[in-house]
C-alpha cells in the first residue's frame, strides 16, 4: 500500500510496500511494479524497464534461489530518486535508481 508522507517540500512524495512469496510466478509482479512507478516518476518506458530489472537483481541477491517466505519490498521517492528495499528474512539491501530531472 501506498502512504502519503510529509510535504512537497522534504522532498518526499511516494512511499509503497509490497510483499510477495520468493519464489514463483508472482514475483514478478514487483518488477512490473518497479517498471510502473520509474514511468510515474517520470522515465521512458526503456529506462523505466530497467529499474524492473534492477529490482530482479536485487531479489536475487536477498532470496537466492531456493529461499523460502516472502520479499518485502519498499519503494520510496528520495530527491529525484527511486530507492528500492528488499527484505527477506535475514538478508537486506537496497538500491537507488536516478529518475530525470
Amino acid at each position: 500500500m501506498s502512504e502519503p508522507r510529509g510535504n512537497a517540500n522534504d522532498g518526499q512524495s511516494l512511499v509503497l510496500r509490497l510483499s510477495v512469496p520468493s519464489q514463483g510466478g508472482l514475483r514478478a509482479v514487483a518488477t512490473d511494479v518497479a517498471t510502473r512507478i520509474a514511468e510515474y516518476l517520470g522515465s521512458n518506458r526503456p529506462d523505466a524497464e530497467s529499474a524492473g530489472v534492477t529490482l530482479e537483481g536485487l531479489a536475487a541477491r536477498v532470496a537466492p534461489s531456493g529461499a523460502n517466505g516472502d520479499i518485502q519490498f519498499e519503494f520510496r521517492e528520495v530527491d529525484r530518486e527511486l530507492l528500492i528495499k528488499a527484505r527477506c528474512d535475514d538478508r537486506s539491501m537496497e538500491v537507488r535508481y536516478p529518475l530525470p530531472v
